[in-house]
């Protein structure tokens, strides 16, 4: 159980982004396009999880003195011991070499993925601002091995709606560890404020909804109704922070069965309306 918990499958539901080109592009009637994109998705929920291995072998120290992550993390709580996540980690390492043999049309991309949070929970988690933006570009380049996935363009609207919901969530998460436990959650905590991650999340968010908004005028006129949905789950999930301390995004859509059913009916909305139109 603890190894199973070590590899956070509960956080898989954030590779759903690579699905947004399928959707989007209206590819989702085509199996083909399907099945790779399903792939691809396979391919960064393993990613994901040897990432969060080697997160968690490294930070294990600060996360025994955590007050939360010392009991929930595996490491951390003694669960599992450090041997046994890095032969856990060598065997999704193989598991992912042998995906990316399968589907090397993704390699590139997951490779990039990789390498970027590798140097993340290596050194970029602790230089302010870039630490969000490096959370972010984790959910741009999952979009965009979508794509390559189903060998459709990305669209320039999507990418950089992708970048401001992604900023929103990060700066959220980021404002929700600061007021509700301090510095001790990160050490770059400490060089933000909650007005500033505020701020931050606020312009995030504006941006989002402008080019969300911009993408459905100019691209897909029959995504409209769709914009109340977007603004929604802006706001169910400020108030889920606001109100329990929550932190996770994946946690809020889990839990909050609202938001869960804001997020489907916006997918469902989109796919009647991509194929429809």
């Amino acid at each position: 159980m603890g190894l199973l918990h070590l590899i956070r499958p509960r956080q898989w539901i954030k590779n759903a982004f690579v699905l947004a080109p399928l959707l989007f592009s209206g590819s989702f009637t085509r199996r083909a396009a399907v099945l790779e994109a399903l792939a691809a998705v396979l391919v960064f929920c393993l990613a994901s999880s040897a990432i969060y291995v080697i997160n968690d072998l490294t930070d294990v120290e600060a996360d025994r003195l955590h007050p939360v992550k010392c009991r929930t993390r595996p490491l951390a709580a003694g669960t599992v011991t450090a041997p046994q996540a890095r032969m856990l980690l060598a065997a999704l390492g193989a598991l992912l070499l042998a995906s990316l043999v399968w589907q090397p049309a993704t390699a590139v991309v997951v490779i990039g993925y990789l390498a970027l949070n590798v140097a993340y929970s290596l050194w970029l988690k602790r230089v302010p601002v870039v630490d969000l933006f490096c959370v972010a570009g984790g959910f741009v380049l999952r979009v965009f091995a979508g794509a390559v996935a189903i060998s459709v363009v990305l669209s320039s609207w999507m990418l950089i709606t992708t970048l401001c919901l992604a900023l929103y969530l990060a700066a959220i998460k980021r404002r929700a560890e600061l007021g509700d436990r301090g510095t001790v959650a990160r050490t770059v905590l400490g060089s933000y404020t909650v007005a500033l991650l505020d701020r931050y999340a606020e312009i995030s968010a504006v941006g989002a909804i402008i080019f969300y908004s911009l993408f459905v005028i100019e691209v897909r006129p029959g995504l409209a109704m769709t914009i109340p949905l977007v603004l929604f789950g802006l706001f169910r999930y400020w108030y889920l922070v606001e109100g329990t301390g929550g932190e996770s995004p994946t946690d809020a859509v889990w839990r909050d069965w609202l938001l869960g059913v804001t997020v489907l009916g916006w997918a469902l909305v989109c796919a009647y309306a991509i194929r429809g139109g």
